[in-house]
């Protein structure tokens, strides 16, 4: 059976080190790192509310302690120099003991600016006990029977939990650590906690049994994800980078004003989706998320992105751009619909820990149809979304144009120079660069439709096949009657009869959203006009978030 159980690290950075570096190292690759292990499922840092040393602590549950002699070792990126200046104390324990609150709920569910996260208190006991089993057996009873029961009277009490050193780390010396987790307000010190740590039974346990003991109390500090997002510490003047971690899946790169990271969360069924977070350093603000047209890469979003955040009112915002399922060959192996679509954008949200209705959700296209129905599916995640050039149900035209692009690049049989894969090929890219874009922009603005055709030719040709069913066969039409998330609807007026279309799927959602044209643009109005386009972006965020 799996032996659940504790990861315990104790950590005191030293002179020498900046707290940026530390940070930046400890929430955006250490933590991150070892949440993408499967036997790992939360992970927290807290910091000593005394000037007492080591003044951090990490705590992450393992559901199994036997896979620890299995683990990984990951390679940090310049991590052993970062490593090098910090003093880690690393402690192995198996769970002995559990009791909770009737109403607990595990940091981890809740969201970082809850009141009840921050500020919430930990207290950490260890003590060295008298080796003999029948004194150890005696204090196992006292927790047990009367200390977590008693403990469990104090205003603010949430969970307490009793830990003793893993088997697995056999040479260690035994001890035994009791962790109780209180809300921000709480009786600590008052006549409940008084009256709890004052029983006779617990004073004779601690003069007989108890050979030494420690006591720390902490403030909870970070919550780790699986996925980096951590921004301030990237914006700081002291900051060391940019750096990229050896698979060269994790980057960041500093900015006093619009500091970013790029790295990935992996979904359910095991697809690795990229992303860049940029934008605004508090962790907590609002999240701007930009969801991708089947066949292209986040870059159709830059000129959008610097337009908007060239608009003072738009710097409290982060903005997230992903890569659709579909533009790598690793697609899965499911079907891919709108419906899975949606999930990876939640997926995604969890990862990074953004607040509940903390996201707005912009898509284009398939983007489109994946954010309308992302807040159909998940409305306790968004605060508002804009869909862009899409429709809410599949034109039974869509299966066999599809197709025939389908056929199209496998006929070129274009390859990656570089890893010989599949690609979509010159051929598509060109047509659909053409029906994309107004003849003007085609004609006088090439530089700017360039990585855009680029994005379509270099697009994994299995990914493509595999993900463009889902522009083949949906009908949201009905959810969209009880839509509850407020949203606009946004069309370029040259992109043929999706204005006309779009006008009807305004009607159709409840509360009669909004269409907005915009001139001189096809069907991808952020990269032909993207002044235009940040423009009512910005508006109706302003109408949402004042």
């Amino acid at each position: 059976m799996p032996t659940p159980g504790l990861l315990y690290v104790t950590m005191q950075p030293n002179g020498s080190l900046p707290n940026t570096q530390f940070h930046d190292w400890y929430n955006n690759e250490h933590g991150p790192l070892r949440l993408r292990l499967p036997f790992i499922s939360n992970g927290f840092r807290y910091r000593a509310t005394d000037t007492t040393q080591p003044e951090y602590v990490a705590l992450y549950d393992i559901t199994d302690m036997d896979e620890l002699t299995r683990e990984t070792r990951h390679q940090d990126r310049p991590g052993k120099k970062t490593m090098a200046q910090i003093d880690v104390g690393r402690r192995l324990y198996d769970l002995a003991d559990a009791r909770s609150h009737p109403d607990f709920r595990p940091l981890e569910a809740q969201a970082d600016t809850d009141a009840e996260t921050r500020g919430s208190v930990l207290v950490a006991v260890t003590v060295a006990t008298h080796p003999d089993p029948t004194k150890q057996a005696d204090l196992d009873r006292w927790y047990r029977e009367e200390h977590f029961e008693m403990l469990s009277r104090v205003p603010g009490w949430r969970r307490s939990r009793r830990f003793v050193t893993a088997a697995i780390d056999s040479s260690a010396p035994r001890e035994s650590l009791a962790l109780h987790e209180y809300a921000p307000v709480n009786g600590l010190g008052g006549e409940a906690h008084k009256a709890a740590m004052n029983t006779p039974w617990g004073q004779r346990l601690m003069s007989e049994v108890v050979t030494s003991k420690n006591r720390r109390v902490y403030e909870w500090y970070y919550t780790f994800g699986p996925a980096p997002r951590e921004l301030s510490s990237l914006a700081a003047p002291d900051v060391i980078g940019p750096w990229s971690s050896n698979d060269g899946r994790t980057q960041t790169i500093p900015s006093p004003s619009r500091p970013a990271l790029e790295s990935f969360v992996t979904t359910s069924d095991g697809v690795e989706l990229p992303y860049r977070l940029e934008g605004n350093t508090d962790p907590t603000a609002p999240v701007v998320v930009l969801s991708n047209a089947i066949l292209v890469n986040w870059n159709i979003w830059d000129r959008f992105v610097d337009a908007f955040f060239a608009r003072k009112q738009n710097q409290r915002y982060r903005v997230l751009r992903y890569l659709t399922r579909g533009r790598y060959s690793q697609s899965g192996e499911q079907p891919v619909n709108i419906d899975l679509l949606a999930s990876d954008l939640a997926t995604l949200l969890e990862a990074l820990r953004v607040p509940p209705k903390a996201a707005r959700l912009i898509g284009v296209s398939l983007g489109g149809v994946t954010v309308l129905n992302t807040s159909l599916l998940y409305p306790d995640r968004v605060g508002a979304f804009v869909a862009c050039d899409t429709n809410s149900s599949a034109p039974e035209s869509n299966r066999k144009a599809w197709g025939d692009r389908v056929a199209m690049a496998e006929q070129e049989g274009s390859t990656h120079p570089d890893t010989q894969e599949s690609i979509v090929g010159e051929q598509l890219a060109e047509i659909t660069t053409r029906r994309w874009f107004t003849q003007k922009s085609y004609e006088t603005q090439p530089e700017v439709l360039a990585p855009v055709k680029e994005g379509v030719r270099t697009n994994s040709l299995r990914g493509f096949a595999h993900s463009v069913q889902s522009l083949c066969a949906y009908d949201i039409r009905e959810r969209m009657a009880s839509a509850t998330v407020p949203g606009i609807f946004v069309a370029g007026a040259n992109d043929g009869v999706l204005p006309q279309t779009m006008q009807k799927m305004a009607a159709d959602l409840r509360g009669n959203a909004e269409l907005k044209i915009i001139e001189c643009a096809g069907h991808l109005p952020m990269v032909e006009q993207p002044d235009a386009f940040a423009d009512v972006v910005s508006d109706f965020l302003g109408q949402i978030d004042g």
